[in-house]
């Protein structure tokens, strides 16, 4: 288990608190944190925001090489003490994903105090990953495109993981990809209530307020967790925007297949649209307030698509989602889902995007596609053995497409 220590004096936070106003102490500790030391510049509130001070730079020596990048500050780890007064770390949003990335599922804390020092200790929790017996015996026996899969999974796990837990978030994932059929296969069968005990809906609220904005909505989506599932069993829940969902799709193979999906999703009441040729359509679309789904999680062309980043490596991306949200003012509302131990599901919208709208055109449709990029970057780690890794996402690109 690694350990993260720090030490900090406590005339330190005391010349803080006579340098700076309470608005300013906010640039270093939550609302919490400070409501928690008291207020005024006491020696007491001087010795409580100085052991929660100490516990964010412990933190922050978990993890040197995201510090040292700036990719996360001592601000995005803050003290929270539960129902009992047990201090725990509450991670930022981007700290979240650190810690996703190095398999962390949470941070414990030790404070302590003298009269003129605090010391923290942050310990590290490793998350697990659960496989099942078929998931290893798929990988071993039947290893479906391993290889892609494995050299996904080092691209982005290779700096922060064994060469064990890389393995075993691919058998996970195995194991994923037969449940995923199996609730494919079964799901047309199920009873409407049975369907509504499958699957739970969070941050509707989100996608409800982007559209009573009026301008549409534009849904960042990808191949999270059985996105069958939940698009068939929980968009269908919003039953008063029936025939408002059009998802861009290309067409599957084989024709047959594709054929039958298309069948299974104007059933359940969604559009489909085709990624080449339907901006118009598009438009039309979001001119009368409907939603527009986006799967942004593919590798594309050099014709619709532009350099970006996925994880630190180059990722030629579709550019269609940032042209749309920048001269439509659609809302751009990130959405996922996965599946819970219990065999449940969820299906998650997040709030809106902030969109880039300042700079050239060029400039503001690249600063868009990496931050839906990131978007989906902290979805895939929450859950990374649901997320499709035999896909070849970091293709290179022919100069002549």
């Amino acid at each position: 288990m690694r350990n993260g220590i720090d030490t900090v004096e406590i005339s330190r936070i005391e010349k803080l608190l006579g340098d700076l106003d309470e608005a300013a102490l906010r640039d270093f500790f939550s609302d919490e944190e400070l409501s928690d030391a008291g207020k005024g510049s006491s020696p007491a509130r001087a010795q409580k925001l100085a052991a929660r001070f100490a516990a964010k730079e412990a933190c922050c020596k978990l993890f040197p090489k995201e510090i040292c990048l700036g990719t996360i500050e001592p601000y995005d780890f803050s003290v929270s003490r539960d129902g009992y007064g047990q201090p725990g770390i509450v991670p930022s949003e981007r700290a979240r994903a650190v810690m996703n990335r190095h398999r962390v599922a949470r941070i414990s804390l030790s404070m302590t105090h003298t009269d003129t020092s605090a010391t923290a200790i942050a310990s590290i929790e490793p998350g697990e990953v659960i496989v099942p017996w078929y998931g290893k015996f798929i990988y071993h026996v039947l290893p479906l495109r391993r290889r892609v899969v494995m050299e996904n999974l080092h691209r982005v796990f290779g700096e922060t993981l064994t060469e064990p837990q890389i393995a075993g978030i691919a058998q996970a994932f195995y194991g994923h990809l037969v449940k995923f059929v199996g609730e494919f296969v079964t799901l047309p069968f199920l009873s409407d209530a049975r369907k509504e005990l499958l699957i739970r809906i969070e941050g509707g609220e989100h996608l409800l307020a982007a559209l009573a904005q009026g301008r549409g909505v534009l849904l960042l989506a990808g191949h999270f967790g059985n996105w069958e599932v939940s698009t068939v069993a929980g968009i269908a829940r919003f039953r008063d925007y029936h025939g408002r969902f059009h998802f861009i799709r290309r067409p599957l193979k084989p024709k047959w297949f594709n054929d039958f999906m298309m069948r299974r999703f104007r059933k359940a009441g969604f559009g489909t649209l085709d990624k080449a040729g339907s901006l118009d359509e598009i438009l039309e679309l979001l001119e009368q307030n409907h939603i527009v789904v986006s799967i942004f999680d593919q590798f594309t062309v050099k014709k619709y698509g532009i350099p970006s980043e996925f994880f630190g490596h180059p990722a030629h991306t579709f550019k269609s989602l940032a042209v749309l949200a920048q001269f439509t003012g659609a809302a751009v509302i990130p959405s996922s889902s996965w599946r819970e131990p219990d065999g449940t599901h969820v299906l998650l919208f997040e709030a809106p995007v902030e969109i880039v709208t300042e700079g050239r055109t060029r400039d503001i449709i690249s600063a868009n596609t990496k931050r839906f990029n990131e978007v989906l970057e902290r979805i895939i780690l929450r859950h990374p053995e649901q997320w499709i890794w035999m896909h070849k996402r970091w293709k290179k690109v022919r100069e002549d497409k």
